[in-house]
């Protein structure tokens, strides 16, 4: 008991450091961004102090609404115990056993079994399921996900989540509005003296501007996988019964609908990977969460 809650702390602890990091890489990319938007319009600091008021703002809105949005965002209705007792009893249960206050429970209207969670911090969290989960899935499947959820509330992975989500967007954004201010012409409002390196300017910009979205990308799953197998143990250690989740990803993994209110920005909150029917060498190496099979191996292993 002693060492499970040592590593809980360590987890705690690494994921307040990922989120620091996450934060900080992310504002010199948006920085960088933001130079390169007042080179082009003829005032680096204009540029400079435009992306990162703009960051620094949006990020801040979204740190303490981000989990209101992410649910708008997915189509996500809050329910009530009398509306889906099985589900606000589950929720409850495993909330008192992860030792965190009980998150808000949601559901999504859509056919395909998935689930995922969000929130600044276990004070400040929801779970969301689909109804296709609910219908699919027997008792301890369920349990099985929602725990799986729980451990990712309790270890604070909702937060790097959150913020990588949210901070890819505003990078994704900027980089749009640099590839079109390069379209609008905005490198003459700077004045004809630079000359020859102005090629060089508007090279390095649009290979900025592109790149910049991979690159936020790769930063998110850098933390996206590893936490993936936590949340499965935690799952495990919560439910006494690994062999419920994993049976429950087999299920998912299985079925043919694929969700339909999703998107690049939050397909990495979920337990599985939302565009599973799209296969290939590039969505593999750029993929959200491990492999299912090494997923229901680990479990079926403890």
């Amino acid at each position: 008991m002693v060492q499970s809650k040592l590593v809980h702390f360590d987890e705690i602890r690494n994921n307040n450091w990922k989120s620091f990091f996450l934060f900080v890489v992310f504002m010199l990319l948006i920085g960088g961004l933001g130079l390169l938007i007042g080179l082009i319009w003829g005032n680096l600091y204009f540029g400079l102090i435009l992306a990162l008021v703009f960051g620094f703002a949006y990020a801040l809105i979204a740190y303490f609404a981000g989990g209101n949005m992410l649910m708008a965002l997915s189509g996500a209705k809050p329910v009530t115990k009398k509306e889906y007792p099985h589900l606000y009893h589950t929720v409850e249960g495993l909330a008192l056993a992860a030792g965190v206050p009980t998150p808000k429970a949601y559901v999504i209207h859509d056919p395909a079994p998935n689930a995922f969670a969000t929130g600044r911090d276990p004070n400040n969290s929801a779970i969301a399921v689909t109804t296709g989960l609910l219908e699919k899935m027997n008792r301890e499947e369920l349990e099985g996900v929602v725990a799986h959820e729980m451990a990712h509330i309790r270890n604070y992975d909702i937060r790097s989540m959150m913020i990588a989500a949210v901070m890819v967007g505003i990078v994704i954004l900027l980089s749009d509005f640099l590839l079109r201010s390069f379209l609008w012409g905005g490198m003459s409002r700077g004045g004809g003296n630079r000359g020859g390196g102005q090629l060089i300017f508007i090279l390095i910009g649009i290979a900025l501007a592109i790149l910049a979205p991979l690159i936020g990308e790769v930063i998110k799953l850098s933390i996206s996988r590893r936490r993936e197998y936590a949340a499965d143990a935690g799952a495990a250690v919560l439910t006494r019964n690994p062999n419920g989740l994993a049976n429950a990803l087999r299920k998912i993994s299985q079925d043919p609908n694929e969700l339909r209110n999703t998107n690049k920005a939050t397909a990495h909150l979920f337990i599985s990977s939302p565009f599973r029917k799209k296969r290939g060498w590039l969505r593999g190496l750029f993929t959200t969460h491990p492999p299912v099979e090494d997923r229901i191996k680990r479990l079926e292993a403890m």
